[in-house]
């Protein structure tokens, strides 16, 4: 389905589950997952299947970015964490208007998740009933190092730099016609030692579908990110903390940051995972994600 956001932009959704319980009332729960920067919505597509294979009736909602996958190419002032938020409540208004939500967010969506509660605080007191921050951060990202040496990084920084301002860049309308290209820097960055072959043939495909534009449009709101304050949104209902020991974007020291913001969170490092859980470990995090929604489908029906 198509979602229009606040600013008239059009965004590829979809909308997988029952949409009834099997008493015959709405669906308990709706549960929303945004991915990350670079990717899309087909990176949540096994976990989707998961949840609503597992019998509990509830609604999973999946959507692309603006700038990404299917949804419309956007402006690039508009490529903030911010809009971002902004997009999300739209999104919830237009396919989720009622009932409990559990917010799965990935790398810049686990990033949205807390714009979301700093710029929409009235909604998420209101409705949200679980949160799952995968493989994300609260902030820092400016210092990150990816693993490498001061000087291996600042290579890497100069690479970047000179590959944003390449002849055509903004014109091109993928990073690559040949996925198999970026295979091995994909591996490298996102995936952990023992990515299967799935995990590592859906990364690369959907990089190489990303717009240039996309991928240099959202790095500096990316570096800008600073969103301790807004964890504290989260503090009342059950929040879920996933990260690979492998992940070189977002460390499992951004994690522990985010746990140290809310010590009641659940904390979980999967061994030998990189940057890409939602691929790499569909059923640790579905399982995760479910015991999220049943909580909240309990808490519904006592209610």
């Amino acid at each position: 389905m198509r979602v229009r956001s606040a600013d008239g932009l059009e965004l590829h959704a979809e909308v997988t589950g029952a949409a009834r319980g099997s008493s015959g009332t709405e669906a308990p729960v709706t549960v929303v997952l945004a991915h990350g920067w670079t990717l899309d919505s087909r990176c949540w597509e096994p976990v989707a299947d998961s949840l609503v294979g597992a019998g509990l009736p509830v609604r999973v909602v999946r959507y692309d970015h603006r700038g990404h996958g299917r949804s419309d190419t956007a402006d690039p002032s508009t490529l903030t964490i911010e809009q971002l938020a902004d997009d999300l409540a739209a999104l919830i208004e237009q396919v989720a208007p009622d009932g409990p939500l559990v917010l799965g967010g990935h790398s810049m969506g686990g990033m949205t998740v807390m714009a979301l509660a700093e710029r929409h605080p009235e909604l998420v007191a209101a409705r949200l009933a679980g949160v799952a921050l995968v493989a994300t951060a609260s902030g820092g990202l400016a210092d990150a190092t990816f693993g490498l040496r001061p000087a291996q990084l600042e290579l890497f920084r100069r690479a970047e730099r000179r590959m944003y301002a390449s002849r055509g860049w903004d014109t091109r309308r993928a990073l690559s016609r040949h996925p198999w290209l970026l295979r091995p820097g994909m591996k490298w960055l996102l995936l952990g030692s023992d990515a299967d072959a799935r995990a590592v043939r859906l990364t690369t495909k959907v990089v190489a579908e990303c717009r240039p534009s996309t991928v240099s449009g959202f790095r500096p709101t990316l570096e800008a990110h600073e969103r301790d304050a807004a964890l504290a949104a989260f503090a009342q209902v059950p929040v879920e903390i996933m990260v690979g020991s492998e992940d070189r974007l977002t460390p499992s020291s951004f994690s522990r940051r985010i746990r140290k913001a809310l010590p009641d969170a659940s904390l979980t490092i999967f061994p030998e995972a990189g940057h890409m859980l939602p691929v790499e470990r569909v059923a640790g995090v579905s399982a995760r994600l479910h015991a999220l929604a049943r909580t909240a489908a309990t808490r519904s029906s006592a209610a």
